[in-house]
């Protein structure tokens, strides 16, 4: 089965601690974030700068945005952008997750959530940070 995860899911899925805007989010998150470390199973991922399959699930998903707040959408887009950016990755292109994952490790530290993540409200629990690190520590070692 194909994944789809807008760019900055890609990182959260390393800090994810079961954390979110609601039960159904979290459930959603939590099944998909063990697809993304899940070291027996590679799986295409489709890469995309919108909605994925973790915003289906979110109380705040309208018809075409994030109604979370005002700045809301351009807010997650913005993340999006950065991280896609980062990563060399082109929106609607689709990844092996083993590549994905591969490709976060090493050109992403942890630090640089500072700015990839800049103003997101998970960013200040640490986790995402912690979970980059960790990741790093397993696939450079």
């Amino acid at each position: 089965m194909k994944r789809v995860l807008r760019g900055h899911h890609l990182l959260c899925t390393h800090g994810f601690k079961g954390m979110g805007y609601s039960p159904d989010f979290v459930n959603v998150m939590t099944e998909i974030v063990g697809e993304i470390r899940n070291d027996e199973r590679d799986l295409p991922i489709q890469v995309v700068h919108a909605f994925d399959d973790a915003c289906q699930a979110c109380p705040h998903k309208g018809k075409t945005v994030c109604e979370k707040s005002e700045n809301s959408n351009d807010h997650v887009l913005s993340l999006d952008s950065r991280v896609l950016r980062h990563l060399e990755l082109k929106h609607g292109e689709t990844y092996m997750k083993s590549d994905l994952i591969i490709r976060t490790a090493n050109k992403v530290k942890p630090e640089d959530l500072d700015h990839l993540c800049k103003g997101c409200s998970w960013l200040e629990y640490g986790v995402c940070k912690e979970g980059i690190g960790k990741l790093r520590e397993k696939v450079l070692a």
